[in-house]
């Protein structure tokens, strides 16, 4: 058993006027042999106290606990979804103990549908949450909202500011794509962001996003998990994290990043780290940190079973002609949302390894300039991958 018991203490909600307060509603393990029932459960809370491989963030494992109690305090509109929090793995003998703890527990709740929420705790994490899908045998895409891209360099040690670079080079490799939101230019060398378009990878700047919020949404809804760095928010805004920098991501749009990843029927696990309450102002941060989680527990709770296939009439679809291409780019819409994706499952042969990455989610945006004769950057990024 990897996972200890959350301690009843944080159950203590705030004097509040209402009722079903988070503490009130959901299934906690509070006490050894007495582990929750996972029948029925659709998300589980996961604390990870580990720190190790933090980068200038000492003191983040002990973010998990100061964000579950703030988490408590928040009210559960969600009658119909059943939740729990499953409690903490801590540090094991190795980083690389913690890791297999994770990973493992991971595995289990995926493969029982559930969805994991995992709190940390520096960010080398996401590696066990690659891992947990690794473990699965399925392929995987990743959405990492950070002002890095966390490559780290030949001669850097393993660390939460490196991590990436682990998940590329592994062999076998489950990572079919990887998209970075919000990166800040003056903390990225220049031939890593060469190195990123060249690997097919999306990376998107800090200032085209927050310039275009909606257009995070199919951004995030391509993503299997989703690993939220602290520090990607502004320090103003979230101020327990030893990397936080002057500009970022607002509170608010932190929040709007989470729900578009809870509304997303693909997303299978999201992670927020890096939240360091030894740096916190007045629990600001943890405050944060738990309506990021609410807004992403919103976004699964109305969920509608938008997932294009083969035959599915719930979907209106586009076959639009482009100079110089052979086959024209077949595009959906969804009748029940209006959200858009590209049809790459057109003569394809590799259907059963590839098959969940032949809907390609998109934006009218692109509907719009394909209808211009201009081939979308989408469609011909994710169109290199399949070959």
């Amino acid at each position: 058993m990897f996972l200890e018991p959350v301690d009843i203490s944080l159950m203590e909600a705030r004097k509040r006027p209402g009722q079903d307060r988070v503490a009130e509603t959901l299934r906690i393990y509070t006490e050894k042999g007495l582990f929750p029932d996972l029948e029925g459960l659709r998300i589980a809370l996961i604390g990870v106290r580990e720190e190790r491989n933090a980068v200038n963030n000492l003191g983040c494992s002990e973010g998990p606990q100061h964000i579950r109690k703030a988490f408590y305090q928040l009210f559960n509109h969600w009658p119909h979804l059943q939740i729990a929090d499953l409690g903490d793995i801590r540090a094991g003998h190795t980083i690389e103990d913690t890791y297999f703890a994770l990973n493992q527990v991971l595995g289990s709740l995926i493969r029982m549908k559930i969805i994991p929420i995992v709190i940390g705790g520096s960010q080398d994490l996401t590696y066990a949450l690659y891992q947990a899908y690794e473990n699965i045998g399925q392929l995987v895409n990743i959405v990492s909202v950070d002002p890095l891209f966390d490559l780290g360099q030949e001669e850097d040690e393993f660390s939460a500011q490196s991590y990436l670079s682990r998940i590329i080079m592994h062999q076998p490799n489950y990572l079919f794509n990887y998209t970075n939101l919000g990166y800040q230019t003056y903390y990225v060398d220049r031939m890593a962001v060469d190195l990123m378009k060249s690997l097919l990878f999306d990376v998107y700047r800090l200032g085209f996003v927050k310039s275009r919020m909606e257009e995070a949404e199919p951004m995030v809804r391509n993503a299997d998990i989703l690993s939220f760095d602290l520090s990607a928010i502004r320090a103003a805004d979230a101020p327990g994290n030893g990397n936080a920098g002057p500009n970022g991501f607002t509170g608010d749009e932190a929040c709007r990043i989470a729900r578009y990843a809870g509304l997303s029927d693909k997303m299978s696990t999201f992670g927020l780290f890096e939240y360091n309450p030894l740096l916190d102002r007045e629990g600001i941060a943890a405050e944060l940190a738990a309506q990021i989680i609410w807004y992403f527990i919103d976004g699964v709770a109305n969920r509608t079973n938008d997932v294009p296939s083969i035959g599915n009439n719930d979907f209106s679809r586009y076959n639009v002609r482009i100079e110089g291409q052979e086959e024209p780019v077949v595009f959906l819409r969804s009748k029940t949302t209006d959200r858009w994706w590209i049809d790459l499952s057109f003569g394809r042969t590799d259907r059963k390894k590839y098959e969940r990455h032949h809907y390609v989610p998109c934006s009218k945006e692109d509907y719009d300039q394909a209808m211009k004769d201009e081939l979308p950057d989408r469609w011909w990024q994710f169109f290199q991958k399949l070959m």
